[in-house]
């Protein structure tokens, strides 16, 4: 039996009869932590790449990492199929998401899990520091076709010019707003859906209430720090360059798009008053932002929509997709991915299952399953946002245009979310994925408490990226002409 590297196993010994060996998982969410974890976790020289055949006989134990295959019907379904495609295999999943220090130091003990499911922002680093294998020869052994997903996603995804992860969920923004309180003011989505900067601070003003000193209604909620990649795109601009080694926080029309996204808070109070008044909301329940006529709009990813239709179906919504300021669609991509960690026993049963949970087939059987408990609910089915395209336009033309559920301004909703989908970018993977993004967020975050202005705080961090940059890079070229020679 394998060391298995978290508190808490699921063994999946067949669809019908899954047993649960062990108590239930803690999750453990290790935040941007990859670059203190990381160091002297990982082989020196790359392992030699493990050979994949299309026929080739599932045996041994598929141990995963970083997943939970109870989560939703979803992820039941899809992991149904997977285990049915590796029949013969043992399929132990370590619950919760992926634990960066965990997982280096597996790969360091020689303990490595043999697949992980984890964010795609994460790979650079990990394919940098020979902690996955690259999937090429894997994805061709399965007859997997790249071209069906979502290039921005498959972008993410690649090092080196090759593809480190396959693409699963995609998270992209939509503006939502409370139609009610546009329409006291006058207003449309048009008004917020980021294509007029000038018409979103008159939005936000017109929107915004205080009594007493204190915020009671927050007119737009630019969500900083975290949405500074999609103001700055839509500005025109890149955090960093196409290669990824470049940063480019201190770019004039970075800064531009935090000073704007800054002022729209400034017009009411602060962040701080913001912020607080934010974190106070029933987010995910009944009294939430928009049942409970406290927000006028804000840009959101679109898996939000269905938290709103579940918890609040009544509130008076409005959907719109976010655009640039030429008007035209535009989201930041995020989401998760397979890989296939270096030194892992059972390679060729991590690429069979991750090319099966990625199939147009198995995400149409998951769509299938939820789509009929919306109906048993008498609730829309508002689609599911993947990597892969082929799939996206097969559930909606199959599940989501023919749910009698879908109207009013949940259909607009959907709409927004699919366009928002075909619309989006992503950031590049680099060696220093995590020091990259924590330097962008601290220099966001160091306007936002007022610390420093904008041009002075993107600066510092200018110079924070760059050297991480540098560093990394470094290592890697270093690395890669150590292996030619």
């Amino acid at each position: 039996m394998k060391t298995f590297f978290g508190s808490d196993r699921h063994t999946v010994v067949a669809p019908s009869h899954r047993r649960r060996l062990l108590a239930p998982a803690v999750v453990a969410v290790v935040a941007l932590g990859m670059s203190g974890c990381a160091t002297g976790s990982q082989p020196d020289e790359p392992a030699e790449g493990p050979s994949f055949e299309t026929d080739a006989e599932m045996q041994g134990e598929l141990t995963i990492m970083g997943f939970n295959p109870d989560a939703d019907e979803i992820a039941r379904t899809r992991t149904d199929v997977a285990i049915e495609a590796v029949e013969g295999a043992e399929v132990n999943v370590v619950e919760g998401e992926l634990d960066v220090q965990q997982f280096l130091s597996s790969i360091a003990s020689g303990e490595a899990p043999d697949l992980i499911y984890a964010n795609r922002n994460q790979l650079g680093t990990f394919a940098s520091r020979n902690a996955i294998l690259p999937l090429d020869t894997c994805l061709e052994a399965e007859g997997v076709e790249v071209g069906d997903f979502r290039e921005p996603a498959i972008e993410q995804a690649t090092f080196n010019d090759s593809l480190y992860g396959l693409p699963e969920f995609n998270q992209v923004q939509i503006v939502m707003a409370n139609d009610d309180l546009l329409k006291q003011e006058g207003l449309t989505t048009g008004d917020v859906d980021g294509s007029d900067w000038e018409a979103v601070a008159a939005a936000n003003e017109k929107l915004s209430r205080s009594e007493n000193g204190g915020l009671t209604v927050i007119g737009f909620d630019s969500k900083l720090p975290e949405f500074l990649p999609l103001w700055a795109k839509a500005n025109g601009a890149d955090l960093i360059s196409e290669d990824g080694r470049t940063a480019q926080l201190d770019d004039p029309k970075v800064i531009e798009a935090l000073e704007f996204a800054v002022g729209i808070y400034e017009a009411q109070g602060g962040f701080g008053d913001v912020k607080a008044f934010r974190d106070s909301a029933d987010f995910f329940g009944a009294g939430n932002q928009f049942a409970s006529n406290t927000l006028g709009a804000m840009p959101m990813e679109q898996w939000y929509v269905n938290i709103l239709n579940d918890v609040s179906p009544e509130a008076p919504m409005a959907f719109t997709t976010f655009k640039d300021k030429e008007g035209e669609p535009l989201s930041y991509a995020t989401g998760s991915a397979w890989a296939i960690p270096s030194g892992g026993s059972n390679p060729a049963a991590a690429c069979r299952f991750l090319a099966a949970m990625t199939k147009t087939d198995t995400w149409m059987q998951a769509a299938e399953a939820r789509a009929s408990a919306r109906e048993e609910e008498g609730k829309p089915f508002t689609g599911l946002f993947t990597g892969n395209r082929e799939a996206d336009e097969e559930i909606r033309s199959t599940y989501v245009e023919t749910s009698e559920a879908l109207t009013g301004p949940w259909a607009e909703a959907v709409d927004a979310s699919y366009t928002a989908n075909e619309s989006s970018f992503s950031q590049p993977a680099t060696p220093a994925d995590a020091e990259f993004e924590q330097a962008w967020l601290d220099g966001v975050n160091r306007v936002l408490t007022g610390e420093q202005t904008p041009q002075d705080s993107m600066a510092a961090a200018q110079e924070e990226a760059q050297a991480a940059l540098d560093k990394a890079w470094a290592e890697w070229d270093d690395s890669e002409a150590g292996s030619e020679g």
